[in-house]
């Protein structure tokens, strides 16, 4: 607090009350209100955004050489969460528009991304075989063991079509020469979006210059069992088109399956493949259409 105190003189800015938010700290002062949080070292980033007219984000007061960030604090609107949802990939639609650019590819970048997936696909078959052969052997199956066996199948169903797409993924891309990017924000989720006067996304730690999909992994992967990401999907692509080999790593990505770790409490256990579950046939149903043409 003392360090978050001798940034606020500095700037001559006198607090009355304290709140704090996780890493940050809310700020009450006569001239209004303020969050103060380590600093994002995201200068480059921060600069490319404004020269790109994308000033969608909480305004920075203080020096770029302070240890601290003193932002705005923006109060958000209460309005239901499904509309919150699409003004959210309205406005990463907008960023991945403003911030278009293209790239030499380094074909070492995609031999890394078809090797990592590849390996974790191998991985993940050989560990469900396993599991299996082990559940097996037991008498009696605890609940989360029979959820499991019951729908092994959809497992690998799943991993065969990450195993194929994989393949056919890399054919599309193998004799490419440009790469499209964007900024990414990297860390999508809807308590990072703010609406208020207008849209606000916060908490850019994380961002980079990347693969656009890779943003809506990160939401899909968070947020898939509470929205409907059909429409959502749909809504960002009238904003922002994705290219074949984008569409197909995408959905390479969300369907492949997690590794199921007996690490839990058997209630928790057998919630959490039960949500995992119902994840893939619910990603297979956003999928399907685009197979079925």
């Amino acid at each position: 607090m003392k360090q978050v105190n001798e940034i606020l003189k500095k700037y001559e800015i006198k607090p009355y009350r304290y709140s704090t938010n996780g890493k940050v700290t809310i700020v009450d002062t006569e001239m209004g209100r303020f969050a103060v949080k380590p600093k994002c070292d995201k200068k480059e980033i921060f600069s490319y955004l404004k020269s790109r007219s994308f000033n969608y984000y909480p305004n920075i007061i203080n020096q770029e050489d302070d240890e601290y960030e003193i932002t705005e604090y923006i109060e958000d609107t209460e309005y239901p969460n499904e509309q919150k949802m699409m003004d959210l990939i309205n406005l990463i639609g907008l960023l991945h528009n403003k911030t278009t650019h293209y790239k030499e590819v380094d074909f070492d970048d995609y031999k890394e991304i078809y090797e990592d997936i590849n390996n974790n696909i191998e991985y993940l078959s050989s560990y469900y075989n396993d599991i299996i052969i082990l559940i097996d052997t037991h008498v009696f199956m605890s609940p989360s063991e029979y959820l499991l066996a019951r729908n092994i199948s959809k497992l690998y169903s799943a991993l065969n079509f990450c195993k194929g797409e994989l393949e056919k993924w890399y054919e599309l891309i193998k004799d490419k020469i440009k790469q499209r990017v964007v900024v990414l924000h990297n860390n999508l989720d809807l308590s990072h979006f703010i609406r208020n006067e207008k849209s606000y996304l916060i908490s850019w730690d994380k961002s980079k210059i990347g693969i656009p999909i890779f943003d809506l992994y990160i939401l899909y992967k968070r947020h898939a069992l509470q929205y409907d990401f059909t429409e959502i999907l749909k809504y960002y692509e009238m904003n922002y088109p994705l290219q074949e080999d984008e569409r197909k790593l995408f959905f390479i990505l969300i369907t492949l399956p997690p590794k199921f770790e007996f690490d839990k409490n058997e209630y928790e256990m057998t919630k959490y493949i039960n949500e995992q579950i119902d994840l893939l046939y619910k990603t297979e149903k956003l999928i399907s259409p685009y197979y079925s043409k």
